[in-house]
Protein backbone atom coordinates (compact mmCIF):
# COMPACT_ATOMS: atom_id res chain seq x y z
CA UNK A 1 0.00 0.00 0.00
CA UNK A 2 1.59 3.43 -0.86
CA UNK A 3 -0.60 6.61 0.62
CA UNK A 4 0.16 10.41 1.20
CA UNK A 5 -1.70 11.72 3.67
CA UNK A 6 -2.83 15.29 3.02
CA UNK A 7 -4.18 17.79 5.65
CA UNK A 8 -3.08 21.00 7.62
CA UNK A 9 -0.73 21.66 10.55
CA UNK A 10 -2.66 20.11 13.21
CA UNK A 11 -5.33 17.61 11.33
CA UNK A 12 -3.96 14.66 12.72
CA UNK A 13 -1.59 13.65 9.48
CA UNK A 14 1.23 12.38 11.94
CA UNK A 15 -0.94 10.28 13.82
CA UNK A 16 -2.68 8.52 11.08
CA UNK A 17 0.21 8.15 9.04
CA UNK A 18 2.09 5.77 12.33
CA UNK A 19 -1.39 4.38 12.44
CA UNK A 20 -1.69 3.40 8.86
CA UNK A 21 2.09 2.66 8.48
CA UNK A 22 1.33 -0.28 11.29
CA UNK A 23 -1.76 -1.65 10.03
CA UNK A 24 -0.04 -2.06 6.36
CA UNK A 25 3.21 -2.93 8.20
CA UNK A 26 5.03 -0.58 5.71
CA UNK A 27 7.15 2.38 6.99
CA UNK A 28 5.70 5.51 7.84
CA UNK A 29 7.90 8.81 5.78
CA UNK A 30 7.01 11.73 7.64
CA UNK A 31 9.12 15.00 5.69
CA UNK A 32 8.24 16.92 8.64
CA UNK A 33 10.36 14.36 10.60
CA UNK A 34 13.69 14.03 8.13
CA UNK A 35 13.55 17.93 8.29
CA UNK A 36 13.73 18.29 12.42
CA UNK A 37 16.68 15.26 11.70
CA UNK A 38 18.32 17.26 9.51
CA UNK A 39 18.07 20.77 11.07
CA UNK A 40 18.89 19.58 14.77
CA UNK A 41 21.74 17.62 13.23
CA UNK A 42 20.89 14.21 14.61
CA UNK A 43 22.46 11.07 13.96
CA UNK A 44 19.87 8.45 13.61
CA UNK A 45 19.20 9.48 10.40
CA UNK A 46 22.62 10.59 9.49
CA UNK A 47 23.29 6.68 8.15
CA UNK A 48 20.07 6.33 6.39
CA UNK A 49 20.24 9.67 3.89
CA UNK A 50 24.07 10.74 3.04
CA UNK A 51 23.89 14.81 2.96
CA UNK A 52 21.06 14.93 5.46
CA UNK A 53 23.02 17.41 7.31
CA UNK A 54 24.11 19.71 4.70
CA UNK A 55 20.25 19.64 3.53
CA UNK A 56 19.34 20.53 7.28
CA UNK A 57 21.17 23.55 6.82
CA UNK A 58 19.71 24.37 3.65
CA UNK A 59 16.39 24.10 5.25
CA UNK A 60 16.50 25.32 8.70
CA UNK A 61 15.44 29.77 7.78
CA UNK A 62 12.37 28.41 5.98
CA UNK A 63 11.18 25.89 8.79
CA UNK A 64 12.11 28.55 11.41
CA UNK A 65 9.75 31.05 9.76
CA UNK A 66 6.66 28.58 8.84
CA UNK A 67 7.74 28.34 5.18
CA UNK A 68 7.67 25.60 3.06
CA UNK A 69 10.92 24.36 2.36
CA UNK A 70 12.02 24.83 -1.62
CA UNK A 71 10.98 22.01 -3.80
CA UNK A 72 14.25 20.99 -4.96
CA UNK A 73 15.47 20.45 -1.24
CA UNK A 74 12.21 17.92 -0.16
CA UNK A 75 12.37 16.15 -4.15
CA UNK A 76 15.83 15.27 -2.97
CA UNK A 77 15.01 13.85 0.19
CA UNK A 78 12.23 11.98 -0.36
CA UNK A 79 13.98 10.63 -3.67
CA UNK A 80 16.66 9.48 -1.19
CA UNK A 81 14.43 7.82 1.02
CA UNK A 82 12.09 5.81 -2.06
CA UNK A 83 15.46 4.48 -3.10
CA UNK A 84 15.68 2.66 0.21
CA UNK A 85 15.04 -1.19 0.32
CA UNK A 86 12.69 -0.96 3.43
CA UNK A 87 10.28 0.86 1.21
CA UNK A 88 9.75 -2.16 -1.60
CA UNK A 89 6.35 -3.19 -0.06
CA UNK A 90 4.90 0.30 0.15
CA UNK A 91 5.16 3.48 2.51
CA UNK A 92 2.93 6.06 4.07
CA UNK A 93 4.14 9.35 3.01
CA UNK A 94 3.32 12.38 5.52
CA UNK A 95 4.17 15.90 5.15
CA UNK A 96 4.58 15.54 1.51
CA UNK A 97 3.51 16.41 -1.36
CA UNK A 98 2.27 19.86 -0.10
CA UNK A 99 2.02 21.82 -3.74
CA UNK A 100 0.53 21.08 -6.80
CA UNK A 101 4.15 20.71 -7.96
CA UNK A 102 5.19 18.52 -5.98
CA UNK A 103 2.45 15.80 -6.45
CA UNK A 104 3.26 15.88 -9.99
CA UNK A 105 7.09 16.00 -9.07
CA UNK A 106 5.99 12.83 -6.96
CA UNK A 107 4.03 11.27 -10.13
CA UNK A 108 7.27 11.86 -11.95
CA UNK A 109 9.89 10.49 -9.48
CA UNK A 110 7.35 7.35 -8.65
CA UNK A 111 7.31 6.89 -12.17
CA UNK A 112 11.32 6.73 -12.38
CA UNK A 113 11.60 4.35 -9.58
CA UNK A 114 8.49 1.91 -10.65
CA UNK A 115 6.26 2.52 -7.60
CA UNK A 116 2.55 3.54 -7.68
CA UNK A 117 0.60 5.70 -5.83
CA UNK A 118 -2.61 4.09 -4.45
CA UNK A 119 -4.01 6.97 -2.64
CA UNK A 120 -4.10 10.39 -1.38
CA UNK A 121 -5.96 10.67 1.64
CA UNK A 122 -6.86 13.97 2.77
CA UNK A 123 -7.68 14.72 6.40
CA UNK A 124 -10.29 17.79 6.43
CA UNK A 125 -10.39 19.38 9.57
CA UNK A 126 -11.81 23.11 10.38
CA UNK A 127 -9.15 26.02 10.38
CA UNK A 128 -9.96 26.73 14.25
CA UNK A 129 -9.55 23.11 14.93
CA UNK A 130 -5.94 23.33 13.30
CA UNK A 131 -4.50 25.70 14.83
CA UNK A 132 -5.70 24.43 18.43
CA UNK A 133 -4.43 21.13 17.99
CA UNK A 134 -0.90 22.70 16.97
CA UNK A 135 -1.25 25.31 19.84
CA UNK A 136 -1.33 22.32 21.62
CA UNK A 137 1.71 20.36 20.97
CA UNK A 138 4.98 20.98 21.90
CA UNK A 139 7.02 21.23 18.84
CA UNK A 140 9.20 23.83 18.85
CA UNK A 141 8.06 25.06 15.54
CA UNK A 142 4.29 25.57 16.95
CA UNK A 143 4.58 29.03 18.13
CA UNK A 144 1.07 31.37 17.07
CA UNK A 145 2.48 33.42 14.49
CA UNK A 146 4.17 30.41 12.97
CA UNK A 147 1.21 28.38 12.86
CA UNK A 148 -1.06 30.89 11.88
CA UNK A 149 1.33 31.08 8.56
CA UNK A 150 1.38 27.70 8.24
CA UNK A 151 -2.50 27.32 7.98
CA UNK A 152 -2.87 30.21 5.25
CA UNK A 153 -0.32 28.45 3.32
CA UNK A 154 -2.63 25.38 3.35
CA UNK A 155 -4.92 26.75 2.03
CA UNK A 156 -3.32 28.97 -0.27
CA UNK A 157 -1.27 25.86 -1.65
CA UNK A 158 -3.28 22.55 -0.48
CA UNK A 159 -6.44 23.01 -2.45
CA UNK A 160 -4.73 22.77 -5.84
CA UNK A 161 -3.25 19.18 -4.80
CA UNK A 162 -6.89 18.26 -3.84
CA UNK A 163 -7.72 18.86 -7.02
CA UNK A 164 -5.21 17.35 -8.95
CA UNK A 165 -5.35 14.15 -7.35
CA UNK A 166 -9.34 14.24 -7.64
CA UNK A 167 -8.83 14.96 -11.30
CA UNK A 168 -6.44 11.33 -11.67
CA UNK A 169 -9.70 9.60 -9.06
CA UNK A 170 -6.53 9.14 -6.52
CA UNK A 171 -8.55 11.22 -3.36
CA UNK A 172 -10.13 9.96 -0.39
CA UNK A 173 -11.35 12.90 1.94
CA UNK A 174 -11.87 11.78 5.60
CA UNK A 175 -13.46 14.01 8.41
CA UNK A 176 -10.14 14.39 10.68
CA UNK A 177 -12.46 16.32 13.20
CA UNK A 178 -13.02 13.39 15.39
CA UNK A 179 -11.73 10.42 17.66
CA UNK A 180 -8.25 9.27 15.98
CA UNK A 181 -9.83 5.79 16.19
CA UNK A 182 -12.97 6.74 14.04
CA UNK A 183 -10.73 8.91 11.77
CA UNK A 184 -8.66 5.23 11.08
CA UNK A 185 -11.38 3.19 10.69
CA UNK A 186 -13.17 5.55 8.03
CA UNK A 187 -9.60 5.52 6.27
CA UNK A 188 -9.63 1.48 6.67
CA UNK A 189 -13.42 1.32 5.36
CA UNK A 190 -12.84 3.61 2.03
CA UNK A 191 -9.38 1.83 1.32
CA UNK A 192 -11.56 -1.68 1.37
CA UNK A 193 -14.73 -0.23 -0.94
CA UNK A 194 -12.58 1.73 -3.39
Amino acid sequence: MRLVILGGSGSGKSTQAQRLARYFEVPEISTGEMLREAISGGKTLESVYANLGELGRYAQPYVSKGELVPDEMIIELIRLRLKKPDVSGGWILEGYPRTAFQAEELDFLLDELGQKLDWAIYLQVPEAVMVSRSLGRSLPDDQPEIVQRRVEIFYDRTVPILEYYDRRRRLLTINGDQLPELVLQNILTLLETS
